[in-house]
């Protein structure tokens, strides 16, 4: 088992680890247990009653938090003609022409986010062996694949804190809401609409109890274990 340093234990010792925290409480435990000196991310990891390895049973969709995630993010869009003009108008850091597109071939992915128009999906197709390692192959699921019309809204939103949340192999989700320099308030913000985003993407072929395990944590930092039912009872405050 690894060593933990004296600031994770002195973390953790304000940790209650039986506990199932209110979201209040559980969000303003997380900041003051913040223990690296850069502004470290705030993520939520959810178990959910699903079982991915059937088709009917995935969970997989985005959210736009209200309050972003407090970084800069980097979009790249697969466009031309019209869409490239509309990408670049609407704050788009690269629009892929060939160059760029033998660019990534050859491993470059200094981006965050990768937006395509559905006649450019077959270049983008292309780079999967470098994209879909990284999270970063556009997918109509997650909303990247969008007509020209729509890349000025899906931009904006990407910038503003779009988020897109998968499921993993062992009925995980792990998604990050913001940083520890955020309030108390844009957390539990942003947590309530991540809970309602994950519950509205419930599959049909679901039985039993879905949400399972929710906690929350900084980077480095100790999972804080909310109460799984008042999770899911949260609404964006005014």
């Amino acid at each position: 088992m690894a060593k933990h340093g004296k600031k994770y234990l002195a973390a953790l010792a304000q940790v209650e680890q039986d506990r199932l925290y209110n979201p209040e409480e559980g969000v303003a435990l997380v900041k003051s247990t913040a223990i690296t000196k850069f502004d470290s991310t705030v993520e939520v990891h959810m178990r959910l009653g699903v079982d991915p390895r059937h088709a009917d049973q995935q969970v997989r969709d985005v959210v736009v938090l209200p309050h972003g995630l407090g970084k800069t993010v980097r979009i790249l869009v697969f466009a031309q003609a019209e869409g490239a003009t509309l990408a670049r108008e609407a704050g788009a850091d690269y629009v892929a022409d060939d160059e760029m597109i033998n660019k990534i071939q050859a491993g470059w992915t200094d981006f965050d986010v990768a937006i395509s128009t559905p006649d450019m999906m077959g270049k983008a197709g292309r780079l999967g062996r470098v994209l879909g390692p990284r999270g970063l192959m556009p997918n109509p699921k997650a909303g990247t694949v969008v007509p020209a019309e729509d890349l000025p809204r899906v931009i904006q939103e990407a910038k503003a804190g779009r988020v897109e949340f998968r499921v993993d192999k062992t009925s995980n989700l792990h998604v990050p809401i913001g940083k520890a320099s955020f309030s108390a308030k844009q957390l539990y913000d942003n947590l309530a609409a991540l809970m309602d985003a994950v519950k509205k993407a419930r599959p049909a072929a679901t039985k039993g109890v879905y949400i399972k395990h929710v906690t929350v944590a900084t980077t480095m930092g100790p999972g804080v274990h909310l109460d799984p039912i008042q999770a899911q009872s949260m609404v964006i405050t005014e």
